[in-house]
């Protein structure tokens, strides 16, 4: 008996999927692509506007004109080499199967036209592609296949690089080489399982003594980190050691700090950025504005400055303790804290803000980057321009987007993508340090 053909497949876009990424079209290789008329509609609605959904809207809708011709409302019209067609399907009446469940609005029709689809073209496999977790629920409640957009997801969140490793039993002459000679040891002369990566940090132990390390990617020898304060901030654990190392590595343009609550991420990142202020014109903190709750900053009164406040307020928080480290450390200190805010030397505002900007000679932080897309992630990054430092922090674990998760969001992307560069580095925080109350916490609730 001959193997059955393999149906040939149909993907039904919806909204969602546009928003998260304008390009998703060119993602499906040979496959035929149908945009529900409904689809258009919503994206209508998002046109206008400075935030990256609207971005998105508009430059598919661009995309689709520049495809358009009379035949993509009718068999549809070539994508591009290597790609299938893509059409637009008006709205019909509901298909006897579905009538009785579902009402009239946006993600029903996208379902109906997906459903009628299916029934239609028996000998192809329509699935629907959605960020909807409802949605998908729906379409499987009556038979259709419906799938979640992975293009740009973490395959495997468990294998997820850490950015240090703990090597056992080594040698102590080379324990007292890393402490006794600047240029390091010959990374080579661990024998170690697996490669050490650029900027890659290592704790080198044995029974007697131990040592904290990093592969410094200008001559791949391995050379020692020590434990230095920053701005009155002092790390208290091997993770943060590293972390601030990375912070105040000039030669380091790129840092990922991950970490659940209390580990110290932003403090960690201003702290060296106070540090280094000399060193460049501008210190940024950034962050997405992801209400908790169903309401937006609109809801809020007074002009955008008072909207943003609440949003921005953890990251007043940090300067404020590093504001009374310094005050305990000397009296003269907080007067230059003082006037790096008076000079607006350090700006905080919302991400939102630099949408267009030419970062140069910055110190870029931008907080909670586990609510950005990874293509919000990539807009970011391209900003950069000459002596800018970037700086990601976040938890993957305490996602607030209501279309991301650990394997989607903006910072594990960027994590897995940019591990091996000589420019990157990334360190995870697991030790909370903010208080016994909060680690417990963290760790039990």
């Amino acid at each position: 008996m001959p193997p059955q053909k393999k149906k040939k497949k149909i993907f039904v876009i919806d909204t969602n999927v546009i928003l998260h990424d304008s390009s998703c079209i060119y993602q499906f290789e040979k496959c035929d692509i149908v945009i529900p008329i409904s689809v258009i509609e919503e994206l209508d609605n998002f046109k206008k506007g400075h935030d990256t959904l609207n971005l998105h809207a508009r430059e598919f809708l661009r995309a689709l004109d520049a495809l358009s011709s009379d035949k993509i409302f009718n068999g549809g019209v070539p994508i591009g080499p290597d790609l299938g067609k893509i059409s637009i399907k008006l709205d019909g009446k509901y298909h006897k199967d579905l009538a009785l469940s579902f009402t009239n609005k946006p993600d029903h029709n996208i379902l109906n036209t997906a459903y009628q689809l299916s029934k239609k073209l028996e000998n192809q496999k329509v699935v629907l592609v959605t960020k909807d977790v409802n949605l998908r629920m729906k379409a499987r409640a009556v038979g259709l296949t419906a799938e979640d957009y992975t293009t740009d997801h973490v395959k495997d969140i468990s294998q997820l690089y850490k950015g240090y490793r703990f090597e056992e039993n080594i040698p102590l002459d080379l324990i007292e080489k890393i402490y006794n000679d600047p240029a390091g040891i010959d990374a080579k002369l661990l024998n170690a399982q697996k490669n050490l990566l650029p900027n890659e940090y290592i704790v080198l132990r044995n029974d007697n003594k131990s040592a904290l390390g990093y592969l410094d990617p200008a001559d791949g020898m391995i050379k020692r980190v020590e434990k230095i304060s920053s701005s009155g901030i002092k790390p208290r654990n091997v993770e943060q050691t590293f972390a601030l190392h990375a912070l105040l590595n000039e030669s380091i343009k790129l840092i990922t700090i991950s970490g659940k609550a209390g580990t110290g991420k932003t403090l960690l990142a201003l702290a060296a950025a106070l540090e280094r202020r000399d060193h460049y014109g501008q210190i940024f903190l950034a962050r997405p504005i992801v209400p908790l709750s169903n309401k937006d900053s609109g809801f809020l009164p007074g002009d955008i400055f008072q909207k943003i406040s609440p949003y921005m307020q953890p990251l007043y928080d940090n300067l404020g303790v590093i504001q009374n480290k310094r005050i305990e450390e000397s009296a003269k200190k907080p007067k230059k804290l003082a006037k790096v805010l008076d000079e607006e030397k350090l700006t905080i505002a919302p991400l939102a803000y630099i949408r267009g900007r030419s970062l140069v000679d910055t110190y870029f932080i931008v907080d909670e980057a586990q609510n950005l897309t990874p293509h919000e992630v990539k807009t970011i990054i391209t900003r950069a321009g000459e002596n800018t430092k970037m700086v990601f922090t976040g938890d993957i674990f305490q996602i607030d987007h209501p279309y991301l998760d650990i394997y989607s969001n903006g910072l594990s992307y960027l994590i897995e993508k940019m591990q091996g560069q000589k420019l990157y580095t990334h360190i995870n925080l697991e030790k909370g340090e903010r208080s016994e109350l909060a680690e417990i916490a963290s760790n039990l609730l």
